[in-house]
């Protein structure tokens, strides 16, 4: 969290927290940069590479936000926990729950999201459709969708 993702209310603007969900989507299912590690050594699997010049981009089709409480500045990161609410023919929808930093007690739920991504052919910037990898690598965090309280 940055000091200017808050508002003159004292709490996350509501356009910083589509930035947050951002960031958090691109560090989540983008492909690893060029000589990027895991913990273990290992190199991260991408989920989508999205990056530029890898001829795939994700195009936002629709995002849905609910606000439960308001989130103020704090020094330790939040927790976002995503996971693939639904898989398209050539889209996916990340669902998302944006929680107090790990290691707060009680623990505070402060947003739901969803986000409806389209892969795009950089080349013909045309929808195409999910590759077998990319199917196979979103399955693995298949999960319900996200449950908003007002429908």
């Amino acid at each position: 969290m940055r000091w200017s993702d808050i508002d003159a209310y004292g709490h996350v603007n509501n356009s910083a927290m589509l930035r947050l969900l951002e960031e958090a989507r691109i560090v989540g299912f983008w492909g690893p940069d060029p000589g990027e590690r895991t913990a273990d050594g290992g190199v991260p699997e991408p989920i989508i590479d999205g990056r530029p010049g890898s001829g795939t981009m994700t195009v936002i089709a629709g995002q849905r936000l609910e606000y439960l409480a308001s989130i103020p500045y704090l020094r330790q990161p939040l927790d976002i926990q995503m996971w693939i609410g639904r898989l398209g023919g050539a889209s996916i929808d990340v669902s998302y729950e944006v929680w107090s930093p790990v290691g707060q007690e009680p623990a505070e739920l402060y947003t739901r999201a969803t986000t409806a991504l389209v892969m795009v052919d950089a080349a013909t910037n045309r929808p195409r459709r999910l590759t077998d990898a990319e199917r196979a690598a979103c399955e693995r965090y298949l999960e319900d969708p996200v449950q908003f309280s007002r429908p």
